[in-house]
């Protein structure tokens, strides 16, 4: 009789993390940015399907990675957040109380599945001042990061990121923009044209629903 293959708990974690990182890297960017009037969410993305979208109020999420991995846990978001604001109250709802339920249910597909979640999200709250902005991000294997000023994930992040240490500045919405736009397209060898771009913004100006998209029409005017 055989022995059974061994591999220890150490080797196996490695491998799921090379594993997700691999999927997730082969991906496009997002980037959550604040700007003075609140959070720009500015994805890399030629597809027709969408890596943004409002979450419940001041919310939104973004993913990265697997497609129909972080789509499957923004409905979970969006049925999670609707509960607890019918249970409780709609101040109950927050990014941080969303940031801390996907990382548990990330965190426990890592640890008890064989194949990992190839993905990392953003889940970001605007405030009625920047001090109580919220962006977080939550990585494949469940782990929370708050950040502040900007945060990115998927395709070429650690790039981005360090790119965006050196140059970031608050500024107005159309700043924040053409600088996302810039760094995207220096950390990328295709050639960004129209289209390939998805924005929205976290509004704290605007009335009601602080969520609104913009569409490829806005985003030419703004990148004049």
């Amino acid at each position: 009789m055989s022995m059974p293959y061994y591999v220890s708990p150490e080797q196996m974690m490695q491998d799921k993390a090379e594993y997700a990182r691999k999927g997730i890297s082969r991906g496009r960017s997002t980037i959550a940015m604040e700007y003075e009037a609140g959070i720009l969410l500015f994805a890399d993305n030629a597809s027709t399907l969408y890596k943004i979208s409002e979450i419940y109020d001041r919310i939104a999420f973004a993913g990265a990675g697997k497609y129909s991995e972080f789509e499957h846990l923004r409905k979970a978001g969006i049925r999670h957040a609707d509960m607890t604001g019918y249970v409780y109250s709609r101040e109950d709802v927050t990014a941080r109380s969303l940031a801390n339920a996907y990382s548990q249910t990330i965190g426990s597909v890592f640890s008890q599945e064989v194949k990992p979640l190839e993905i990392e999200i953003l889940v970001v709250e605007v405030g009625e001042r920047r001090e109580e902005n919220g962006i977080y991000r939550i990585q494949f294997d469940g782990s929370i990061h708050d950040e502040r000023s900007f945060a990115v994930v998927g395709g070429n992040s650690e790039a981005l990121n360090e790119a965006l240490k050196t140059r970031y500045a608050l500024s107005p919405l159309k700043g924040a923009l053409q600088l996302c736009r810039e760094v995207l397209a220096e950390g990328d060898d295709r050639k960004n044209g129209r289209g390939t771009f998805e924005a929205a913004v976290l509004d704290r100006t605007q009335k009601g629903r602080q969520f609104r998209r913009l569409d490829a029409a806005t985003l030419e005017t703004y990148f004049k």
